[in-house]
């Protein structure tokens, strides 16, 4: 299983109320996440067996279960995904019986935007030892926790798109990444196969780094996917 730091980062996020869902959602999707959103225990548990996820959102009263219990069948499978519980309730017993059932944050409802993207950060960031936060190749450096670019010392600007995709070429640099891995990493299940979005991605990725010497190569390996020409510095 992949994992990324924001920009490739994919957030699953269950809550019932459909418009603040809708504004998590969204706010989350500017910040360069790919996000998928589900109303319901069910569906939930759809979307953990169908696709892998880095973080998740969760909501504690849902119309068809409780949302911590679903968290502790989630642990008890070996699912080790990163748990933050949004929710309306602020009792202390709400609070200790959802971290005791594997959640790993607590946020409140209502709350602010940019404390649950830091929550988010900081929870996506563990464990800091298995997921580096500065990766280079070369005289490429990308951090994952500013989402700053340099090739040398020059700072290059990418779009939060182009940003998630080189982070997951880079963390797997020297191998190929399929278009599969790329489209589910820096976009959300919305999207298929068919679409160009990558190729779009890969060309300003490609015309960015090409104005700097020594930048990596992304090499196109027809009919699988990309790989960055270099090996990740140790």
């Amino acid at each position: 299983m992949w994992r990324g730091h924001h920009g490739g980062v994919r957030v699953l996020v269950v809550e019932d109320d459909r418009a603040l869902g809708e504004v998590v959602r969204r706010g989350l999707a500017e910040e360069g996440y790919a996000v998928d959103l589900v109303t319901s225990v069910a569906a939930a548990d759809e979307a953990v067996t169908v696709n892998r996820y880095d973080l998740v959102v969760l909501d504690l009263g849902l119309p068809d279960g409780d949302g911590a219990s679903w968290c502790r069948a989630v642990r008890a499978r070996g699912t080790t995904v990163p748990v933050l519980v949004l929710t309306a309730r602020d009792g202390t017993w709400d609070k200790v019986g959802g971290l005791d059932a594997g959640a790993d944050d607590y946020l409140t409802k209502p709350f602010d935007f940019p404390e649950l993207c830091a929550r988010l950060r900081a929870l996506a960031r563990r464990p800091a030892d298995a997921l580096p936060a500065v990766l280079e190749a070369g005289p490429l450096r990308l951090d994952a926790a500013t989402r700053q670019v340099w090739v040398g010392a020059s700072v290059v600007p990418l779009t939060l798109k182009e940003f998630a995709v080189l982070e997951l070429l880079l963390r797997r640099a020297g191998a190929v990444v399929s278009r599969a891995d790329l489209l589910e990493g820096a976009w959300d299940a919305h999207y298929d196969g068919t679409s160009n979005v990558i190729d779009v991605c890969i060309a300003g990725l490609r015309r960015k780094l090409d104005d700097h010497r020594g930048a990596p190569p992304i090499e196109t390996v027809r009919g699988v996917g990309y790989r960055l020409v270099a090996e990740v510095a140790a």
